[in-house]
């Protein structure tokens, strides 16, 4: 089984990420690429001690980048979870 830390990779903090938290107690997470929402739900109860309602996921590809050279090189693909909480809970991100 995978461990907590492995799947919640860290917590996006945008301005649509806070706006989801502050308006619909949503919070915005980039999560490992392999971990499914049942393992994204786990973590997220383990790590802050909330109940979560529900876990909706994305999957973003990896930007083409080139530095003063002909060839490509890639960022990392990479997944987002948009956690929405059970009503009265709170995450304090701060």
């Amino acid at each position: 089984m995978k461990e907590a830390h492995d799947i919640i990779r860290s917590v996006l903090v945008t301005e649509k990420a806070s706006l989801l938290s502050e308006k619909l107690n949503k919070y915005v997470f980039r999560v490992a690429t392999n971990a499914n929402k049942i393992e994204i739900r786990r973590a997220i109860e383990t790590l802050f001690k909330k109940k979560v309602s529900a876990v909706n996921t994305a999957q973003y590809a990896g930007k083409k980048k080139r530095e003063r050279r002909a060839d490509f090189g890639r960022q990392a693909h990479w997944k987002k979870a948009i956690v929405t909480l059970a009503p009265g809970e709170k995450i304090d991100i701060a």
